[in-house]
């Protein structure tokens, strides 16, 4: 089946490539990935083949500068073929972006990356926590020692280096690490009730260095969250991709309309409008994979059962990049 008709139109080749790959590759083994316990080496070299690594990289390292709009369309096909795999893959965004942007030594991993030779991860959701900061950072002369746990690193064992942020006082510092246990960073993986497969550690450091080579960038924690706030629309495009899949299995329905309407005011939201768009998008995810379970019947919750998958993948997608604004919409929108 593929995704869903009222997908939004294009003209860019990668989001055709994206959809293609979406039906083709991703979805008809997404519930053995599902099950597997790890992503399937295929589906990250096929994206890689189809040059999806690169549209995270500005042209000028060897990347192909998508737009935001074409780039939340990529995102989109591959979350409806397989949301775990989409979830890895996007998390090369992150030192794709940062290095591709950084003028110190940190740049010289951007053309890799550009190609997706070298495969990258990310961990700053414990950002947005309250409270004491979780990972933290020390000047040293030869760099900074990062010391505490980043609660939430995806992909580990399938990305080569990761991004890391880390609080020092008012500021974020930002660095590469390698993608391996050492003895300054030890590993423990976590069981997931969705996207399982995505393979999320729980990494802690001691005093790990970070030599000032690998340091993409020093930003004010204030400027970080500005950013992030108008950055919140390409994670909803998650929720969309598995929103669609869901439709399209259903058939026609009364959810079509607001599927619609749903990427429109994610599109049109101000900074300001985002949570509540972002908070829409999740909860039309979980009304659409709820009826799919209901239309499916008991069938549905056999493991081998592409709505049972979708099920949990949308209750995923409730938390996932979930700030308190959004929060506080979901909950408003549940009373």
């Amino acid at each position: 089946m593929s995704a869903h008709p009222l997908s939004a139109p294009h003209s860019c080749p990668q989001v055709e490539t994206a959809r293609r790959l979406a039906d083709k590759v991703l979805f008809p083994t997404a519930v053995a990935t599902d099950r597997g316990g790890v992503i399937p080496t295929a589906h990250l070299q096929a994206l890689q083949d189809a040059g999806l690594y690169g549209i995270f990289s500005t042209e000028a390292v060897g990347g192909s500068n998508l737009s935001n709009e074409d780039r939340n369309l990529v995102i989109e096909a591959l979350a409806g073929g397989c949301l775990t795999t989409t979830f890895i893959w996007q998390q090369h965004a992150g030192p794709a972006s940062a290095t591709a942007l950084c003028e110190g030594e940190a740049h010289r991993y951007a053309a890799g990356l550009a190609r997706g030779d070298i495969r990258g991860g990310v961990a700053f959701a414990h950002l947005l926590r309250q409270g004491a900061p979780v990972l933290r950072a020390e000047p040293c002369g030869d760099g900074w020692q990062i010391s505490g746990t980043a609660p939430y690193i995806t992909g580990w064992g399938d990305v080569d280096i990761v991004l890391i942020a880390a609080r020092w006082h008012d500021s974020v510092i930002w660095g590469i690490v390698p993608g391996i246990e050492s003895e300054t960073m030890s590993v423990h993986m976590l069981e997931l009730a969705a996207v399982n497969s995505s393979s999320t550690a729980v990494v802690t450091f001691d005093q790990h260095l970070i030599t000032t080579d690998d340091i993409t960038s020093v930003v004010s924690f204030d400027s970080w969250l500005e950013n992030y706030r108008m950055g919140l629309r390409a994670n909803g495009s998650l929720a969309l991709g598995v929103t669609g899949r869901c439709l399209s299995l259903l058939g026609p329905s009364e959810l079509d309309a607001e599927y619609v309407c749903a990427r429109e005011r994610l599109d049109t939201a101000s900074v300001d409008e985002l949570p509540a768009a972002r908070a829409n998008a999740s909860d039309l995810c979980m009304r659409a994979a709820t009826m799919l379970v209901a239309a499916s019947g008991g069938g549905a919750i056999a493991l081998s059962h592409h709505a049972q998958l979708l099920a949990r993948q949308a209750m995923f997608l409730l938390v996932q990049s979930q700030t308190s604004e959004i929060r506080q919409h979901q909950l408003d929108r549940s009373m």
